[in-house]
């Protein structure tokens, strides 16, 4: 029975102050819009750094005469490290075949391969790239060299870490942003109904009986704008993103890719319903001590 009046008495709220549920509405509608983009765009760039810091590596180039003994006993000793994540051989053979595929004018004319065979080490976290490469040293027996590109290596990990944390940052300040604005929106609201709060407080209705429709309103008006902004993005999504991936084929790498719509549909209704909810129901506290 208290729930159908809440229900009723929200109904009827929104329906008598449209203007200030228009405009909290819209205020969600922005908020969670601007978030959906950013949370789409965070996951995206995160994955995409990941993708990045995937081509990092160690490479160790083995010398010309080096022993089958003297290669599974380096393949041995790099599974031993505990940043190790996968150990490749790649063969005299199959290293000539990758430079003929990346540079076919310098090969053409090669009369022999003078390439070395190398492994190609993949650590657990690109940052620890360094480290495989010091314990290499002194070199093994029937190492040349070791390789993890320094200088490159180094700003591959600077700017993807930039990237990444910058985009976190943004995203917890839009986040904050959209929370304050919409609780202010939702405080103007209320303040404009502020005589109706006191008139029930006097005649002896409980905080809870009165917070109860209030935070319904916030919770409707939360839906409403989530859902609305759900519809933007599948606009965006529909029309926007093939525009994008046309002109970029970084865009089209298989694991490259954001939150799946559905999941970031889910976070924006959840976090608009406790938005609606919470700033209705913290904004009538003042209200409430009569």
């Amino acid at each position: 029975m208290r729930t159908k009046l809440f229900v009723s008495e929200a109904v009827r709220s929104i329906g008598a102050n449209i203007s200030t549920t228009v405009a909290a509405t819209m205020t969600v509608l922005i908020g969670m819009f601007l978030l959906g983009l950013f949370i789409a765009l965070f996951s995206w760039v995160n994955s995409w750094t990941d993708h990045v810091r995937k081509d990092v590596l160690v490479k160790v180039f083995l010398v010309q005469d080096a022993s089958e003994t003297q290669i599974n006993a380096v393949r041995a000793k790099l599974l031993t490290f505990p940043e190790t994540k996968t150990v490749v051989f790649i063969s005299k053979d199959e290293a000539l075949k990758r430079m003929k595929a990346k540079y076919p004018d310098l090969t053409e004319n090669l009369s022999s391969n003078p390439l070395p065979a190398a492994f190609e080490v993949t650590p657990k976290n690109a940052d620890q790239v360094k480290a495989i490469a010091d314990k290499l040293q002194p070199l093994p027996a029937g190492v040349d060299k070791v390789d993890y590109a320094e200088k490159k290596t180094e700003r591959i990990l600077a700017v993807t870490n930039v990237i990444k944390y910058i985009f976190l940052l943004g995203s917890v300040v839009l986040l904050a942003a959209s929370t304050i604005l919409i609780a202010n929106t939702i405080r103007l609201s209320i303040f404009s109904r502020r005589r109706e709060v006191e008139v029930m407080k006097l005649v002896g209705a409980s905080n809870w009986f009165i917070r109860g429709p209030f935070m319904l309103e916030g919770v409707i008006c939360g839906l409403i704008g989530a859902i609305v902004a759900v519809v933007l993005l599948v606009l965006a999504k529909q029309f926007a993103l093939p525009v994008i991936e046309g002109h970029s084929s970084t865009f089209r790498e298989d694991d490259v890719h954001a939150l799946s719509f559905p999941l970031i549909a889910t976070i924006l209704i959840g976090v608009s319903l406790l938005v609606g909810a919470a700033g209705s129901g913290i904004t009538l506290r003042r209200f409430l001590q009569i």
